[in-house]
């Protein structure tokens, strides 16, 4: 009987102390009076489960067991829309929410850290105390939207009004100044692009401006050969030496556009133009150049017609040669300059399009010298021979050569536009960059795009070591005030607060790493325009 006592005593001490300890894992820290109950009650009936385990001494043997209270901060809720905390900056402010700098003054204003390289910080303000002050200024958010309301139609009235006086301005200049004082009027009005005034003076645009020159001279003589003669090979060389100009035009133009200073719309820039005119210009090429020359090739051997002296038809050619060759010239020089500022062979450079405007002129220059001489030796059998069939046969031939120069212009632009890698070589320098920092861990998905014009756009994820930019930030801080700062921590509110000022100054310290490695990359990297980095 006794033992059977004693049986139940143990079962219902241990019983007790499981639902004690049980109820101390399962604790939630929320009222801290509440807790202090409940702990004292715990304790009290561990004491009366001790004393009957001491009043069995020498048939059991009890256990000394140690309760711990773990402290948990309660979790917060922010919900899926939490703008509390925002920075906002003055114009953003002012913008809006219809506010005045003055009404500004009176908040309390932060200092953070730049996103521009030009300065270092700038003042903002929080969303929460400028949502106020405009709800104090405009009495109800119903006028504040009303507000808003009538600055849009404000603004959009000044916008049409500013156009209409624009456009009467310059019907004005047109009426009294004729025609081609207007078009200097005109340009004294219109803001120059960046760079535009040296860039037919140089580089990719001095080529493609020889090459409309000499291609418009090459068309006219051609043309007057072609009318003297009826050949159909000095026809297809002055649809060559037309579409060579029209398309050569369209590359002035992609130049011109691509030195466009970056806007609101399109913030990387305009660089991606030249791609675009070198894409239609092949396009071009294939309808224009091509199709035209079969169909005069065709139509030869369908209908052979006898060719009057080829005199004048030689003469011609034998120019067009000289002049097509200069141009080459011309052209291949570039090329060769540009590869080897870029440490590429010339055939690499040719095959990655890094330069679309001079590769389309290097193209059609060879196209031309290859046509020339294909017509002239396709004319001189048609002369020892009298068959005008040899003629058609070089128009067909000349037809299919700029087809294939057509067709490697469209793809290598294509490929271009889609956004093509830099060379791997390239893309490992840049990555040991990082990797050498000492605050990156690992670099992750890496992703290095040519943008054209020499221009980069660098990506990737970055995993850090928080030990490492903790360390920076604290070299920056005062260790003792620090440490006196922990000593006074009592209270898990306190511990809260002292976690929650160094933890975001050490995310501002991270994001400063950020800046700093982005610099540093541009810096030694100067065809590396654009930098994001992610952390991981």
């Amino acid at each position: 009987m006794f033992m059977s006592v004693l049986f139940s005593w143990h079962f219902d001490w241990y019983f007790i102390m499981y639902n004690n300890i049980f109820s101390l894992h399962t604790l939630n820290i929320s009222s801290e009076k509440e807790n202090s109950t409940i702990f004292r009650r715990i304790c009290f009936q561990s004491e009366f489960c001790v004393l009957i385990g001491s009043a069995v001494q020498g048939l059991t043997k009890v256990e000394t067991i140690q309760v711990k209270v773990r402290a948990v901060l309660k979790k917060r809720e922010y919900g899926a829309k939490y703008t509390q905390n925002n920075f906002i900056t003055a114009v953003r402010a002012m913008n809006e929410f219809c506010l005045k700098p003055s009404d500004l003054e009176q908040l309390r204003k932060i200092r953070r850290r730049s996103p521009h390289d030009d300065t270092e910080a700038f003042t903002v303000f929080l969303r929460s105390d400028v949502e106020a002050k405009a709800l104090d200024v405009w009495g109800s958010p119903e006028a504040l939207a009303r507000e808003r309301k009538l600055r849009k139609e404000v603004e959009r009235e000044y916008q049409e009004t500013i156009f209409l006086f624009l456009v009467f301005f310059f019907v004005c200049l047109f009426v009294s100044y004729g025609d081609q004082n207007f078009t200097f009027l005109c340009l004294c009005f219109i803001k120059p692009r960046s760079g535009k005034r040296t860039t037919f003076l140089q580089g990719p645009g001095k080529v493609v401006m020889v090459a409309i020159c000499i291609n418009g001279l090459n068309f006219f003589f051609k043309l007057l050969a072609w009318v003297y003669t009826g050949s159909a090979s000095m026809f297809s060389e002055a649809i060559h030496s037309l579409a060579d100009t029209c398309n050569q035009a369209l590359l002035a133009l992609g130049i011109s556009q691509s030195v466009r200073n970056p806007d609101a719309i399109h913030p990387y820039g305009f660089s991606n133009m030249r791609y675009i005119a070198s894409l239609i210009s092949g396009v071009g090429i294939f309808m224009m150049g091509a199709g035209l020359s079969w169909y005069h090739g065709i139509m030869g051997l369908l209908h052979p017609e006898p060719i009057e002296s080829l005199l004048w038809a030689y003469c011609i050619l034998a120019g067009s040669l000289v002049s097509e060759g200069a141009t080459l010239l011309v052209a291949i020089n570039e090329i060769k300059k540009s590869a080897h500022q870029h440490g590429l062979s010339f055939y690499e450079y040719v095959m990655q399009s890094r330069d679309p405007s001079t590769n389309v002129v290097l193209l059609e220059d060879t196209a031309a010298v290859l046509g020339v001489i294909l017509a002239a030796g396709c004319m001189g059998l048609t002369s020892l021979t009298g068959n005008p069939y040899y003629d058609s046969l070089g128009s067909l031939g000349v037809g299919t050569l700029l087809g294939a120069v057509s067709a490697f212009l469209i793809y290598t632009n294509t490929e271009a536009l889609l956004g093509r890698s830099i060379q791997a070589e390239r893309v490992q320098k840049l990555t040991e960059f990082l990797e050498n920092d000492p605050a990156v861990r690992a670099i992750h998905d890496v992703k290095a795009t040519d943008m054209g014009l020499s221009k980069v756009r660098f990506k990737a994820e970055v995993d850090f070591d928080g030990r490492v930019v903790t360390r920076s930030y604290l070299e920056k801080q005062d260790i003792d005030q620090i440490l006196n700062d922990i000593q006074q921590v009592k209270t898990p509110e306190e511990l809260e607060n002292f976690m929650l000022k160094h933890g975001e100054n050490i995310i501002d310290t991270l994001g400063a790493e950020v800046d700093r490695l982005e610099k540093e990359l541009k810096q030694r990297n100067p065809e590396v325009r654009h930098v994001d980095l992610e952390i991981l």
